[in-house]
């Protein structure tokens, strides 16, 4: 069939009439001012949408936090944190219905530290409206894998402490967007327990966010300890995709989301065609989020920093979309969206366990960072612990604003705790800052800590006069074996004092190892009584490890040629110290004793026994391989072994161009490490310890101590440089293997807490699609890692933050050391490949690290896991000192315990805080270290006498704060929001301590409770024992 055409003159003609009808429409228009309506109003029948502005500032990453906070260094990224803040506060000055939250305070103290008193006053009239509105609230947001659960808390009290005087605000949502996997502990203890009424965060594993979005159930109850239960769980919100606005929403200077083009006389003019886009987005949203309120991220990494740019579009969405009336849409913040959850009076799917492993891909799991930058993560632990007793002394000897204290070392653990610091994802120029920041917050605490032993030696005339001339020194870098004043040669009548100080709460018995130039020494107590000691050789890993790492970290090698470790066992008082004193053995006097040193040859099938008291680990002298454990107080008997092998880095050459990283742990093959040496092991034998030298090859070696008086073995590793000439990446493990049959499952720690049952190829929450089974099944560990069978059950204790796992049916698999040649696209754009260079040379990062063994009968590991755990976590702090003929322990004070002295805490109580503020006040944390159940004898209430805890001071006011201190717990409790959740609504009765009565001063605490006060005293005077 024919069809007839137009002709081209009356197309045209047509044309030109619709152009000037056109023109017509437009010249009868006007561009003017438009008032746009954004008053924020919630409307009950509608979809609203609760645009969220805010701005995700990473406290080092690319950049080191001061770079980002000044914007320097931006030829690695544009991004000035200076400038969000101005800009921001300056948007929100410009409209009262503007809203905007901030997460990291240790930008805003920056910034704040800057501001004049006007501005001041205005950006606290933002605060007190509303508009600004401080979210989360700590230093950083902090990783949730690998840092420990007390400085958690102690980053987290520094920045809501800072908000409560600046600003008296209490923050009251969770806002963990970032980090690469969540914790139970975050969920309870940094989240509930700190009065937030709820949580948000973007990253879950790819197939629980598919699951999730389909049920609609990103939105939870998530009850994350077991011992709590009910009493401490919260509300959680986990974004639909990431922590970003939807597509085409994004409003930075430079971004590419098309702007609303309301001006009619310009062209493009799209503004239902933007607002059709907004209500689509809504629509998909809502259809997988529960009630009528949703949540959009507007913003993400160093956005706003022309704040302008966003809110201009924010503005006219909100005015246009609002005109249009299918959705609502306002400025809103986390703490609104959580009213409006709560008032929806919804039944809420309950979560329990955490978030862990995290991928976001098939071959993606983020498991490799449990175990990067493990040098990094060791000194961080290192500095916790030291942290955690400087405080204690500083409130023994009295706080100092202006002198030395520990607000440095405060601050450089709060950025160290952030999810691209500790995590070892950052680069590396970063991650040296942040170990400078550690050691400068270091070397002001130490001189606090000399300064505070000294006033408390000091006998008690000296001491009234406040002047403590005694010269103290401590050893930084006793851990690659170096120690100035141990290693002294001593010289006519001079000695020297040990002074060994223990800042947990009840007394122990340890060895206290350190490097000597003699071997004509014997120790004394304070006392005069001779101290059982031993004298051992270095090994030449230890000696070379010490002579490179010294030079690259004073610049000098070592004086003097060190000859051996003197050992002897300490006993000290709890919150308190002892002194030993370290003297010239004369030729008829009592002595150290030399070790005995065993060589065995290969050629026999001997078995060779090591240890002195209960526990013994026998070896096969031919291959030179730990064989059996044997303890015979507790009757346990077992096959035991243990290896190393290595994982080949996948390079990200095959069809997925996934590599291992920093972030990510993509294993291709594993490699076991067989020894090369004749000689397979050295044995040390001695009264105090035994050890057993083993070195596998030349980059592999490690010492197994078996001491006297206890029932596990340490084990020291030293694993570098990794070799990569091959031009393959390495990832290090060691297995401990045994006999028992254990179903699949093993226990991790939760930031050093609770104890989460694992399952090999499960998970809780949704059926595992298994592509990764190693990376897939690896979990992080801060305290430990355990199996079990019917009989008998093997744990396994760490002195930094690793990733582990049970592969095997009675086997315990650990990462130590990572060494990596691509980049895993995750965002850091550099290898994990870590080097150390002394002048022109420089080679592969060498670990020297530790991990505890121990096998018990069923169900009695835990004693050893919650007492030794603490014990490595707060490791006696040694300081030392010259004495001339006997003039120390003569005129000294040479033991000294904080607390009474017929008192120490119960076995399952420890102090975690004991700190005097920049306020005066004193603050008290008390942590039960046992789950419900998990021991038959320390799993119930305890209590703790605070007037034997300060026995010298007369307390007039105790005052129970949440976690954190800025709010009474009685306040923060009957604030709390009660969320109802699916299932049956019976659950067992939580427990907790009940109040304090202020005559009896008796503190209880429940299974897994920490209590916070705040105590008052009549005056503060020195402690004296």
């Amino acid at each position: 069939m024919s069809r007839a055409f137009p002709s081209s003159r009356a197309m045209a003609i047509a044309m030109f009439i619709l152009a000037i009808i056109s023109w017509a429409a437009i010249l009868s228009s006007e561009s003017k001012y438009i008032a746009y309506n954004i008053t924020q109003r919630i409307v009950p029948d509608k979809i609203n949408v609760h645009l969220v502005p805010h701005s995700h500032d990473d406290v080092g990453w690319l950049k080191t936090v001061d770079q980002y906070y000044v914007g320097a260094n931006n030829s690695i990224r544009g991004a000035c944190v200076q400038n969000v803040l101005d800009s921001v506060i300056s948007a929100l000055l410009d409209d009262k219905n503007r809203k905007f939250i901030y997460v990291e305070m240790a930008f805003f103290l920056r910034w704040w530290r800057q501001q004049s008193e006007a501005m001041k006053v205005k950006v606290k009239e933002l605060v007190n409206s509303g508009q600004l509105e401080f979210i989360n609230g700590a230093m950083c947001m902090h990783d949730e894998a690998t840092p420990h659960y007390i400085d958690l808390i102690d980053q987290t009290t520094l920045g809501h402490q800072f908000l409560k005087a600046e600003f008296g605000k209490v923050p009251r949502v969770g806002w963990q967007i970032d980090p690469f996997g969540h914790s139970a502990v975050q969920a309870y203890l940094l989240g509930a327990e700190l009065g937030f009424d709820s949580l948000f965060f973007a990253r879950i594993d790819y197939q629980d966010r598919a699951k999730r979005l389909n049920e609609k159930s990103l939105e939870i109850v998530w009850q994350g300890s077991k011992s709590l239960g009910s009493s401490s769980q919260i509300f959680t919100g986990i974004f639909p995709r990431h922590y970003d606005p939807p597509d085409g929403f994004t409003f930075e200077i430079n971004d590419v989301s098309p702007p609303i083009q309301d001006d009619i006389l310009l062209f493009d003019y799209n503004v239902q065609e933007r607002v059709n886009e907004f209500v689509a987005a809504a629509l998909a949203q809502a259809n997988v989020t529960r009630t009528n309120h949703i949540m959009w991220t507007m913003g993400t990494d160093f956005r706003y920093q022309y704040a302008n740019s966003w809110f201009r579009q924010m503005d006219k969405f909100i005015h246009y979309v609002n005109e249009d009336g299918r959705v609502n849409a306002l400025y809103s913040t986390p703490s609104i969206y959580t009213d409006v959850k709560y008032a929806a009076n919804e039944k809420w799917p309950r979560k329990t366990e955490d978030f862990f492993p995290y991928a976001d891909h098939p071959n993606a799991y983020w498991t490799g960072y449990f175990t990067s930058r493990p040098a990094f993560k060791g000194y961080v632990r290192m500095m916790s612990g030291y942290y955690l007793a400087a405080r204690q002394l500083e409130f023994f000897k009295g706080r100092s604003n202006s002198g030395p204290n520990t607000d440095a070392l405060a601050d450089a653990l709060a950025l160290a705790q952030h999810h691209d610091a500790v995590s070892g994802t950052e680069r590396q120029h970063v991650a040296a800052d942040y170990a400078k920041r550690l050691y400068m917050g270091y070397a002001e605490a130490e001189k606090l800590v000399s300064s505070s032993l000294a006033f408390l030696a000091d006998s008690i005339s000296s001491a009234r006069q406040g002047n403590p001339a005694t010269n103290i020194q401590q050893c930084p870098l006793l851990n690659i074996s170096y120690c100035p004043p141990s290693e002294a040669v001593l010289s006519d009548g001079k000695s020297l004092v040990v002074v060994v100080y223990n800042s947990l709460g009840w007394r122990r018995e340890e060895v206290i190892r350190i490097p000597v130039s003699s071997e004509k020494v014997f120790v004394q107590d304070s006392e005069g009584r001779e101290i059982e000691s031993q004298l051992l050789p270095l090994s030449n890993a230890t000696l070379s490890i010490r002579n490179y790492y010294v030079k690259a970290y004073i610049g000098k090698s070592p004086n003097g040629a060190l000859k051996y470790w003197l050992a002897f066992s300490a006993s000290v008082p709890p919150l308190g110290f002892s002194t030993y004193v370290v003297s010239i053995a004369k030729q008829t006097g009592p002595s150290s004793t030399i070790s005995m040193v065993y060589k065995p040859d290969g050629s026999t099938n001997d078995t060779i026994e090591v240890g002195q008291g209960s526990l013994k680990l026998f070896y096969s002298a031919d291959e030179g391989k730990l064989t059996n454990y044997v303890n015979s107080r507790n009757m346990v008997t077992a096959f035991a072994e243990q290896s190393y092998s290595y994982y080949s880095g996948n390079d990200g050459t095959d069809k997925d161009p996934q590599a291992s990283g920093a972030y990510v742990f993509r294993p291709n093959v594993t490699f076991p490490i067989k020894s090369e040496h004749q000689v397979p092991l050295t044995v040390i034998r001695g009264p105090v310890l035994d050890e057993v030298h083993q070195q596998l090859n030349s980059w592999i070696s490690q010492i197994t101590r078996v001491f006297k008086g206890k029932e596990h073995a340490e084990v020291e590793f030293s694993i570098g440089p990794i070799p990569v000439d091959d031009g393959i990446g390495k990832e290090i493990t060691t297995q401990i293997r045994t006999a028992m049959k254990t179903n699949k499952t093993f226990y991790t720690d939760s930031n050093g807490r609770d104890f989460i049952k694992r399952v090999r190829d499960f998970r809780t929450d949704w059926d595992l699609q298994v592509q990764q089974p190693v990376a897939g099944n690896y979990y992080p560990i801060n305290l430990g890692i355990y199996v079990q069978d019917s009989n008998t059950e093997l744990s396994v204790l760490v002195d930094r933050s690793v990733g582990g796992t049970s592969l095997v049916d009675g086997q315990i698999e650990l990462m130590l050391h990572r060494r990596l040649l691509h980049d895993d696209s995750r965002g850091v754009g550099e290898a994990l490949n870590e080097t150390v260079c002394v002048l022109d040379k420089c080679e592969g990062l060498t670990i020297q690290g530790k991990f505890y063994l121990r096998i018990d009968q069923v169900g009695e590991g835990a004693k050893w896991r919650r007492t030794v755990g603490q014990e490595i976590y707060s490791p006696l702090l040694l300081a030392f000192t010259e004495q001339d003929g006997n003039n120390w322990i003569s005129s000294q004070v040479p033991t000294f315990s904080a607390i009474d002295p017929s008192y120490a805490l119960p076995n399952n109580i420890a102090v975690i805080t004991l700190q005097e503020l920049e306020n005066g006040k004193v603050l008290l944390r008390l942590a039960h270290l046992y789950e419900i159940g998990e021991d038959k004898d320390y799993s119930v209430m305890a209590s703790v006498e605070l007037k034997k805890l300060f026995p010298n001071k007369k307390i007039s006011k105790v005052t129970e704060m949440s976690l954190s201190a800025n709010q009474e717990r009685a306040e923060m409790e009957q604030k709390k929001l009660a969320w109802k959740v699916e299932g049956p609504a019976e659950e067992p009765k939580v427990v907790r301590g009940g109040p304090v009565d202020p005559v009896k001063l008796v503190v209880e605490l429940a299974p897994m409770e920490i209590r916070s006060f705040f105590i008052n005293f009549d005056y503060l005077q020195m402690f004296v024992s």
